[in-house]
């Protein structure tokens, strides 16, 4: 059985670093790629970053240059650095994996493996 487990979550201040962690069980990690979404009350969940099976990331436009993304083969865990935080980054931070060996895509059909997500608050 897949499980993904968020945590690292919580409240920050605006212009603050927060890392959330994914660790994973139940799955060949290093064939996997590996996302992370977030949706804000009341909005639809969106693409945040992403690391293919390869190394390669990728980054939603409202986040480049201020989250990084990494992965650990040995600890079947991806990482989630964000820094220079702002209120609009409050939401609810879901892991996701892909199938084996595809390669990362924006919408949430490519990820069939989801966590539970953890909150991530940005106070103003």
């Amino acid at each position: 059985q897949v499980q993904l487990v968020e945590s690292g979550g919580g409240l920050v201040q605006a212009g603050g670093s927060l890392n959330v962690s994914c660790a994973t069980s139940g799955l060949t990690f290093r064939r996997h790629g590996m996302g992370w979404f977030r949706q804000a009350p009341g909005l639809e969940r969106q693409f945040v970053a992403a690391i293919s099976w390869t190394g390669s990331t990728y980054f939603a436009d409202s986040v480049k240059g201020r989250f990084t993304i990494s992965r650990d083969n040995a600890k079947n865990t991806v990482y989630l650095q964000m820094y220079g935080l702002k209120a609009e980054d409050t939401a609810v931070y879901y892991c996701a994996a892909s199938r084996p060996f595809d390669q990362p895509i924006h919408t949430m059909s490519g990820w069939p493996y989801w966590g539970q997500g953890t909150q991530v608050t940005v106070s103003s």
